[in-house]
């Protein structure tokens, strides 16, 4: 059976250039892909068909020796026909395969170097640290780039070299039927490079283990959760690759008084029946070390909130301060003395509904509510 035109069998004209072949390629190899029509024979043939078309005016010597001698110019050995699907079919579908599915081909050789891992450290510092700042030292065991061969991972005087059996690329192809498949070279576990005389202060690996102090600024204003990142102050990457990052998770430790609201504080103080009565005024401490005076106007209730400017914490990077609310809860007394109590008891009798206007209003609706279930009975 004579073979067709394999311009004839792309669909393309004899001028036509290598972006209308590949074009044209791609679409009938799509459409009749075996994956696509299984147990289709026809299309399996087509397929075929296809392919040999294209992997011999893909390339500028067969396609001339195609136009000038047709089919003759690959029968009888002249030329290496496309028949067999060898080495150059398998490359050429693979390339075509790289399109469909997204196998993006491999870029240049590989390095051998890795990036080094990312390391994390847990830290705690007090209110009192999150407000003026701090300079502190952490201490740290990670990886670091061999001093003794600079991180290549190869013994001094000699040099890491291209792995053979990947070519120095880190992966290796094998054609299997219609599908050329793509993987990690194992000789060189994909870093596409060998060490004959492996460095003997790190065995190869170009880092070794070491115990670090670094100096980390803590900026005013931080707060629970917050990451301080130090770039390229993690792991060594191997064989002289980038070293990893160092990032700083901070906690803050609970606080005796203050209790934080972003860049708010928040305190609770007790004060007197008579100090909320009669009014008056009390110092607190703030954050900054100081301390400050809260004046408490006459007939305060117990759970009123003040507010003092200002006297928070710093916003983060920024030039604004927080607020700081100081709630004061009156105490009721407790175990007083026969003049005391006689004393209140004498308060209680002289005291009216402008004494205690809360109290007076609450209980004349209750006494409202309670008589007009007595009326509708």
């Amino acid at each position: 059976m004579s073979k067709r035109d394999y311009y004839d069998v792309l669909g393309v004209q004899r001028g036509a250039g290598d972006s209308d072949l590949k074009g044209a390629y791609r679409k009938l190899a799509m459409k009749h892909h075996p994956d696509r029509n299984p147990g289709d024979k026809h299309c399996e043939q087509r397929f075929k068909e296809i392919n040999e078309a294209y992997e011999v005016l893909k390339d500028p010597d067969k396609r001339a020796a195609y136009d000038r001698y047709g089919h003759a110019a690959f029968e009888q050995g002249m030329g290496g026909g496309p028949a067999g699907f060898g080495a150059d079919f398998a490359s050429t579908f693979a390339d075509i395969f790289d399109d469909f599915f997204g196998m993006g081909r491999r870029q240049g050789r590989g390095t051998g170097r890795e990036r080094g891992a990312d390391l994390r450290y847990n830290m705690e510092i007090t209110l009192e640290e999150s407000y003026h700042g701090k300079a502190a030292e952490v201490r740290i065991p990670t990886s670091m780039t061999c001093e003794v061969c600079s991180g290549t991972g190869a013994k001094s005087g000699t040099k890491p070299k291209p792995c053979p059996t990947c070519g120095g690329y880190g992966r290796v192809r094998h054609a299997q039927g219609f599908f050329t498949l793509e993987r990690t070279c194992l000789a060189c576990q994909g870093r596409g490079q060998v060490i004959d005389d492996p460095c003997p202060a790190c065995a190869g690996a170009g880092r070794v283990t070491r115990e670090r102090t670094l100096s980390v600024n803590i900026p005013p204003g931080v707060e629970d959760g917050t990451r301080i990142r130090l770039g390229g102050e993690g792991e060594a990457g191997l064989r002289g690759g980038p070293a990893g990052d160092l990032y700083i998770f901070l906690s803050l430790t609970a606080h005796d008084f203050f209790q934080r609201d972003g860049a708010d504080l928040h305190c609770r103080v007790p004060i007197s029946m008579v100090t909320a009565t009669l009014g008056g005024e009390f110092e607190v401490p703030t954050i900054d070390g100081g301390k400050t005076r809260v004046r408490v106007p006459e007939g305060t209730q117990s759970g009123r909130r003040f507010r003092l400017g200002a006297k928070g914490m710093p916003v983060l990077r920024s030039k604004q301060m927080g607020d700081m609310y100081v709630q004061v809860i009156v105490e009721t007394p407790q175990k007083l003395t026969k003049r005391q109590r006689e004393l209140l008891a004498e308060f209680e009798t002289l005291s009216s509904t402008e004494t205690h206007p809360e109290s007076a209003g609450f209980f004349g609706r209750v006494k409202e509510f309670f008589g007009n279930r007595a009326g509708s009975a």
